[in-house]
C-alpha cells in the first residue's frame, strides 16, 4: 500500500478567467474539463497537476499562507519567464531560511501559489 499523489484544488469564482490564466499565462497543458459549460478542470505543466474548481463558488481564502506549494527546476528561468509575460510577482524571489529558494503569484481569485527549488 502507497500514496500516489495529491494534487491542491483551486476554487475560483470565474472558471473562463481562472482557465485563461492557467492555461495561457502559465502555460499550463488543460487535461480535462467537466460541465457544460466548463466549471472545472484539471491542468498540467511538467509534472504538476493543478484542479481548478468553479462548481462551488469563489474561494474563502485566508489572509495566510499558500493554496499550492510548486516545487520546480530552473527556477530563475520560470520567475524570469512569468514577469517577462506580465504575471504580477507577489513576492519576490528569495532565500528562505529552510534552505529553499521560493516566490510567490496570486491567481485571480486569490488563490497564492508559491514556486520553490532546493537551494543546495
Amino acid at each position: 500500500m502507497r500514496f500516489e499523489e495529491a494534487n491542491p484544488v483551486l476554487r475560483s469564482g470565474d472558471y473562463p478567467r481562472s482557465r485563461a490564466f492557467y492555461a495561457d499565462h502559465l502555460g499550463f497543458e488543460v487535461l480535462e474539463e467537466g460541465g457544460d459549460p466548463p466549471r472545472f478542470g484539471i491542468f498540467r505543466r511538467g509534472g504538476t497537476v493543478l484542479y481548478v474548481d468553479a462548481w462551488h463558488g469563489p474561494p474563502a481564502i485566508s489572509s495566510v499562507g499558500w493554496q499550492a506549494y510548486i516545487h520546480v527546476i530552473g527556477l530563475d528561468e520560470i520567475y524570469a519567464e512569468l514577469q517577462n509575460s506580465g504575471i504580477a510577482i507577489s513576492r519576490a524571489l528569495e532565500k528562505t531560511v529552510y534552505g529553499m529558494r521560493e516566490f510567490e503569484i496570486t491567481d485571480p481569485d486569490g488563490n497564492v501559489l508559491c514556486f520553490g527549488e532546493d537551494a543546495g
